[in-house]
């Protein structure tokens, strides 16, 4: 990367190191390709200013700025957004068939921002309620209880994804 990241020490090195990673989880707060990059790329020029102050542990500051964009972003968006027949490619989830990812990750879309942000920080990048909440400024109850909230709702939406075959508990059951 070139311009505000030189004399940056470390700053290439983290973003070669976890921009899939970071990627990853953009696309699961947005659901689109496109969106997911422009929004790891602000978070990125948003963690430039602050490196010297970040850089011993910048993944949670970038990854607080990731989900804090990502429900400003939908807020402004919201009204133009367009639905379309074709399906982006994406990462295969472990102990479901192509059917249940599928419902899930429509499922997902159909959450509220908070409460999308919520379930992609505490079950894919496996974060503490504490560590959640950090993220989104947002208390610790209050991620409990849009976690509660997100995980009802997506059991109505998908009732049948709630367990694997081999009884291996996905993200639902947690």
């Amino acid at each position: 990367m070139s311009g505000p990241d030189r004399g940056q020490p470390g700053f290439e090195e983290f973003v070669a190191a976890r921009r899939q990673a970071l990627l990853r989880t953009a696309y699961l707060l947005t659901g689109s390709h496109e969106d997911a990059e422009d929004l790891v790329q602000v978070a990125l020029v948003k963690a430039v200013p602050h490196w010297s102050r970040i850089a011993d542990h910048p993944e949670p500051y970038v990854r607080k700025i990731l989900a804090r964009e990502s429900v400003s972003r939908w807020r402004r968006r919201r009204w133009r957004e367009l639905t379309t027949d074709e399906l982006p490619d994406r990462a295969t989830t472990p102990g479901l068939d192509h059917g249940d990812r599928l419902a899930l990750r429509d499922a997902l879309a159909l959450l509220a921002p908070r409460q999308r942000a919520v379930i992609v920080l505490r079950y894919f990048d496996d974060l503490t309620e504490r560590q959640a909440a950090e993220a989104l400024g947002i208390g610790v109850g209050t991620v409990k209880s849009q976690t509660r909230d997100a995980l009802a709702r997506l059991r109505q939406l998908v009732p049948d994804v709630d367990e694997t075959p081999d009884s291996t508990p996905t993200p639902l059951t947690r």
